[in-house]
């Protein structure tokens, strides 16, 4: 069966490289309000009609009825990686918070079967997210909330190599089949006690609470034995392009900023000879860590390098007694009857022997999850913009799945 979907606040087309990815679902309508993101937008789904508007500003009668909207309202003044709360005294500021009420507007009109909003965790602390819930309901929809990670959206596919917390809200029409958000946010894990992959289930903290963010107020449970789990997590290492150059350190003929030098040096105290992702630059990140994690959450300013440290050997270094450390290269220093040598298996390097460089856009494209087919336009800057400001794809396509599944029965 097929589905049209209108993508509002489409960016450069995450949410609707996501939603195609469900069998049958066509994106219909894309609307946005920077011109080079429609283009994008456009040159990677051809087949949608597309519109450069202010949203706040259309009429819905402008665009054609679909199934489904989905919605990404501006989120900026309602995250937390601002810095700083919410000022409620800026018109600019209310005007961005505004854009959830296109989401009623149009749906108001248009009678969708089913409304997807997404939008940063702390958009229910909006002063108006009450009212908001409540208009939609008074205009004849049942809600569902959902708060999900991007690095555990796996149900339809791979997950993304990044942490970033959303909050979702699916809306359909009073009467018809309720979404099963708890089932399609809940990933796989491993069980420590039953020692297999298990199905998992969404365990609060508050359960008073049920809003935030994943391990400061919800965590995961096996659905058999209520274990703790841990859900496999993707490395950024995975989407990183290490065939690309990276400059030694010591040779740069422009120094790294003190402050990035200062990361790069507590990186490597604490995690030894490992490839680092150093924070560089304005941002709101200020550790470096291993790229055998996940990404951090990408933003539309994110500036990070990568720290590819020398190889190198363990030391073998006398213990209660004389001597000096050596590598683990030369012969070992002469046993005796006493356990006299203890080894460090990767001393960290020196930082000027590291070699460095910065992230590319489509290295933050891939902590995204788009597909390394997908094309881009415009300067570095306006590439990491769009790609860090895009819903990740995998987030999309398993909550398009969970509204289809809904839909079809």
């Amino acid at each position: 069966m097929a589905y049209t979907l209108t993508d509002l606040f489409c960016g450069g087309g995450g949410s609707s490289t996501g939603a195609t990815q469900i069998p049958g679902v066509v994106v219909r309508m894309a609307a946005n309000h920077w011109r080079l993101a429609v283009d994008v937008h456009n040159e990677n789904h051809p087949h949608a009609d597309h519109d450069c508007a202010d949203l706040s500003q259309v009429d819905p009668r402008r665009y054609p009825r679909t199934d489904m909207l989905w919605a990404s309202p501006s989120c900026t003044q309602h995250s937390s990686a601002r810095g700083k709360t919410a000022d409620t005294t800026d018109p600019a500021a209310e005007r961005s918070r505004a854009t959830m009420w296109d989401v009623q507007r149009f749906t108001e009109h248009h009678r969708y079967r089913m409304v997807l909003v997404e939008n940063v965790c702390e958009v229910r602390r909006w002063a108006g997210f009450r009212g908001w819930r409540l208009a939609l309901q008074d205009t004849g929809y049942c809600l569902h909330e959902a708060f999900l990670n991007a690095a555990h959206a796996n149900q339809l596919g791979a997950s993304a190599a990044q942490w970033r917390d959303r909050w979702f809200c699916l809306a359909h029409p009073k009467g018809t089949r309720c979404p099963d958000t708890a089932r399609w946010t809940a990933p796989k894990a491993w069980c420590p006690c039953c020692e297999k992959r298990v199905d998992t289930y969404q365990a609060w903290k508050r359960p008073d609470q049920q809003a935030g963010k994943y391990r400061a107020q919800y965590f995961y449970r096996c659905c058999t034995c209520r274990a703790v789990c841990e859900p496999h997590a993707r490395a950024a290492a995975e989407v990183i392009d290490w065939s690309l150059p990276a400059t030694r350190i010591g040779d740069r003929p422009r120094p790294l900023a003190d402050r990035t030098m200062g990361r790069i040096r507590a990186g490597l105290e604490r995690y030894g000879r490992t490839s680092l992702l150093v924070p560089a630059g304005g941002t709101w990140n200020d550790t470096s860590y291993p790229a055998a994690q996940p990404f951090r959450t990408r933003t539309t300013r994110e500036s990070e390098g990568v720290l590819v440290p020398p190889p190198g050997p363990g030391l073998v270094v006398p213990y209660y007694s004389k001597g000096t450390a050596h590598d683990t290269r030369e012969p070992l220093m002469t046993v005796t009857t006493r356990d006299r040598a203890a080894l460090i298996p990767e001393p960290a390097p020196r930082v000027e022997d590291c070699s460095f460089r910065m992230l590319g856009p489509r290295e933050y494209a891939a902590a995204q999850h788009f597909p390394t087919s997908y094309v881009w336009r415009g300067t570095k800057r306006e590439q990491v913009r769009m790609a860090g400001n895009a819903v990740p794809p995998n987030m999309a396509r398993d909550l398009v799945g969970c509204a289809v599944e809904s839909m079809n029965g």
